[in-house]
């Protein structure tokens, strides 16, 4: 049986570690991960599929990501069903919050470790 301390005990990188756009692979899941306060204590995280580069006509270095649940459902970009789909549309500069799913657990264990500071600073 795994420790119940395992995830705590892991090591928390000092910094984010976001994918960059190089590494990206067409049809691999990705984890969006940000935050709805200033203080970075309440994280948000969806699962997003990486569908492609510069699909518009006019694009340049832009990277569209669909949401998970309706790539796993068979949606895809352009299709008469992509209406029923959510995609993302980020330039390649703007990758600071996807993440490869253990870099995703590094930011919440960091975010982990910050709110029980705040906690036991009362």
């Amino acid at each position: 049986m795994v420790s119940p301390n395992l995830f705590l005990e892991r090591e928390a990188p000092a910094f984010a570690e976001p994918i960059s756009a190089a590494e990206l692979k067409v049809g691999s899941v990705y984890f969006a991960v940000q935050y709805f306060d200033d203080d970075l204590l309440t994280p948000g995280m969806e699962a997003l599929v990486f569908v492609g580069r510069n699909l518009g006509s006019e694009d340049t270095d832009q990277l569209y990501f669909q949401d998970a649940g309706s790539y796993r459902d068979g949606v895809r970009f352009g299709s008469a069903a992509a209406e029923d789909a959510v995609f993302y549309v980020q330039s390649e500069n703007e990758l600071n919050h996807i993440f490869e799913y253990e870099r995703a657990v590094d930011v919440l264990l960091r975010c982990l470790l910050r709110r029980r500071e705040r906690a036991a600073r009362g």
